[in-house]
């Protein structure tokens, strides 16, 4: 959602996991054929919440029914769009699979890693530190409310 008054820009993040024979995995896009392999995100429409961003982004975009388990962690960002220096806020959760599709339309390419892998391969340091972030959030997610995911 950008904001007239500052021109700041929302953008949803989805930390999106899921169980795969016994192994956690996360789920890593690629926006464009030359692009890097990142978390998957998108910009928060005028009168939607962060939240519901990172919903419509799993079910529209990735054909897929999410959870959102809790906030992993927030960040804020500059990008130059038009021309013009424009802030951006950024809202990451964590989601769990629940079903879907294998196939993930709205993007280039995509691929289900390991944790080790996931921090490995994203290049922005914002994401690494989101990926962390999400890892611990998991663990007290699954301590107070005494369920393991997996």
């Amino acid at each position: 959602m950008i904001n007239k008054n500052n021109q700041q820009v929302s953008i949803g993040g989805a930390i999106v996991f899921r169980d795969n024979r016994g192994r956690r995995q996360f789920l890593l896009v690629k926006t464009k054929e030359d692009g890097d392999w990142e978390i998957p995100k998108v910009t928060v429409r005028r009168g939607e919440s962060s939240v519901r961003s990172v919903i419509r982004l799993t079910s529209e975009q990735g054909g897929m029914s999410t959870r959102v388990l809790e906030e992993a962690g927030r960040s804020a960002g500059t990008a130059i769009i038009s021309g013009k220096s424009v802030s951006q806020k950024y809202y990451y959760y964590l989601m769990l699979q629940k079903g879907g599709s294998s196939e993930l339309i709205g993007f280039y390419d995509f691929k289900w890693v390991e944790y080790g892998d996931a921090v490995k391969k994203v290049i922005l340091k914002r994401e690494k530190d989101m990926f962390k972030s999400a890892r611990e959030v998991l663990k007290e997610w699954e301590k107070t409310h005494k369920i393991k995911l997996y």
